[in-house]
């Protein structure tokens, strides 16, 4: 399905199922197909399920505006206006879940239900106040270090050979711009969300991957305690994209959450 954004960028989702709705998105460079098995349990289970792909990310016209966190949450809000959806659960994976928090920051938790967050850091750039950041990203190597994410291997167990090939043929010749998507990442990685995070009044399930490469797991628990309806778990034997990587633990971790 295509939506037209309110500057004129063209977005591609699915919408699926009947029930309560669920709005989910991958992370940086991803693609919508990453959550197959998580659409077909979720489905099964009565949900509604938007599958996004963001601006510039899966089939989604790439562009050189709105490369920006704030713009990326005012898509997911004309979205969800066009639906007509509220009290709807959110869940994302890496920068899927910074969108969730800047969609937060901007029009706050009233349309939503639950929210998952799956293997995001709420603070990218460490420091004396957070040490669970990106790699060895610190205020004297950013923005550059962010980049360095780009050369480290995201999954610890293989993918499932069914959702690695529906990644494959969603993706075909449509390459991930990298170049193009800098400020993007920059932007991501520039953000502290925790003052949002400590903001919500939903409940929120924070999940890390017990072999993430990009911050130590602990990120889970910490962030979890900043949240007034917080909790956290971590899936041993799983790096960063844990849904494709140990999906029968996670689903039933998504399903028992989501209720």
């Amino acid at each position: 399905m295509q939506f037209l954004t309110s500057d004129g960028v063209q977005l591609t989702y699915d919408d699926v199922g009947i029930g309560q709705p669920i709005l989910i998105m991958t992370g940086y460079a991803g693609y919508k197909e990453i959550w197959r098995a998580q659409v077909k349990a979720l489905v099964s289970q009565g949900y509604r399920v938007i599958n996004l792909d963001r601006r510039n990310h899966g089939r989604s016209e790439t562009t050189t505006k709105g490369l920006r966190m704030s713009r990326q949450a005012k898509d997911v809000a004309e979205l969800l206006a066009y639906l007509n959806v509220s009290n709807v659960d959110m869940m994302g994976n890496s920068m899927g879940v910074a969108v969730i928090w800047a969609y937060c920051s901007l029009y706050g938790d009233r349309l939503i239900h639950k929210i998952i967050s799956v293997d995001q850091s709420p603070k990218m750039i460490s420091d004396e106040s957070w040490p669970y950041g990106l790699l060895d990203l610190t205020w004297d190597n950013f923005p550059k270090a962010a980049e360095e994410m780009y050369h480290v291997h995201t999954t610890f167990k293989r993918i499932d050979d069914s959702t690695f090939a529906a990644v494959k043929a969603a993706q075909g010749d449509h390459k991930f711009d990298y170049a193009l998507n800098r400020p993007l990442l920059y932007d991501h990685a520039f953000q502290d969300w925790r003052d949002v995070i400590g903001r919500l009044q939903v409940p929120v399930l924070f999940m890390a991957g017990e072999k993430t490469p990009f911050w130590p797991a602990e990120h889970a628990a910490a962030t979890a305690k900043l949240c007034p309806h917080g909790s956290s778990v971590v899936i041993p034997q799983a790096g960063h994209i844990i849904m494709a990587e140990q999906t029968d633990k996670f689903n039933q971790v998504m399903l028992d959450f989501l209720g």
